[in-house]
């Protein structure tokens, strides 16, 4: 269900350079923009003392956050933004404490970047590898996940709709089992590659020409098209702000549509007003998150 004015002309959205890519306006996909990373609001220091906080992998962490009542909850994997060059979680930190307040364990983690000299496909590995250490780690402290959710912002929402949508084709190599995927939560995610190839190219490592079919495992539309991975029952929150200048509200709707096509139905919310920075912040991201939460269905 898709929640937004009616507009009665094509949505043209102004994309900034960055790092000499083209700026490009219309609805023409092979728009480029620029990919912002999340801001540092605060440090993951200050948090409260109900956080877990380790390395899931050799030096990458995850901060765990517990519900106050004791038993099984649901659990929520939040997926920074940064353009796959930066993975600081910070800026999610009001969302997590939002999320775990009302009742959900959360997972604050950071994956490896072409900062730190890393390319596809690490990036996924590592965000499937966290999914899975939460939920051992969630089930040891005793919440034992009810139903397992991913939540991504920007570059964030690409990791988690591919770890999503992938089953177990990534991180293969991670040292806790496989968990089944309930909910995939996107916010100004991108999940169409091909508008963006030319700002993903040095994380991807390899020309979209010569290595189509390596593009082709990155991108989580594809996924969706060749169907044999999505988890069954899967069900989807897209957020999105009608003032992105960042990432179009076309990756949205075209997931929207993939996931339909597929037999998924997601939910989709656009807020009006907010641009790519706002829209994942807790009183923005908050409400229509956890009215999608308490909305799920009964098994």
């Amino acid at each position: 269900m898709l929640h937004h004015p009616t507009r009665g002309a094509a949505l043209c959205l102004a994309l900034a350079t960055c790092a000499g890519l083209l700026t490009a306006c219309g609805s023409s996909p092979q728009a480029t923009a620029t990919v912002p990373a999340t801001p540092r609001p605060s440090s993951l220091a200050t948090a409260s003392p109900e956080v877990l906080a380790a390395e899931y992998l050799p030096g990458l962490s995850a901060h765990l956050r517990f519900p106050l009542a004791d038993g099984s909850a649901p659990l929520i994997v939040l997926v920074p933004g940064g353009g796959w060059a930066s993975a600081d979680p910070t800026g999610l930190i009001p969302l997590a404490t939002l999320l775990t307040d009302a009742g959900s364990t959360t997972a604050l983690i950071t994956y490896s970047t072409t900062g730190d000299g890393s390319t596809f496909p690490e990036a996924v590995d590592d965000v499937a590898c966290a999914v899975r250490w939460s939920a051992s780690q969630a089930r040891s402290h005793g919440h034992t996940p009810t139903r397992i959710i991913v939540l991504g912002h920007s570059a964030g929402g690409h990791l988690a709709a591919l770890v999503t949508f992938s089953g177990e084709e990534f991180g293969r190599d991670c040292p806790d089992p496989p968990v089944d995927i309930d909910g995939l939560i996107g916010i100004a995610g991108i999940y169409d590659t091909d508008p963006f190839r030319a700002f993903m190219s040095p994380w991807m490592g390899v020309s979209p020409t010569e290595h189509a079919e390596t593009w082709l495992r990155a991108d989580p539309i594809e996924w969706l098209r060749r169907g044999a991975n999505t988890p069954k029952g899967l069900r989807a929150l897209l957020l999105h702000g009608d003032e992105d200048q960042s990432v179009p509200l076309a990756q949205t709707t075209a997931l929207q549509e993939a996931l339909a096509t597929a037999g998924f139905e997601a939910d989709v919310t656009v807020l009006a007003g907010l641009d790519h920075l706002e829209i994942f912040q807790a009183p923005n991201a908050g409400p229509p998150i956890l009215s999608w939460m308490a909305n799920w269905p009964t098994p």
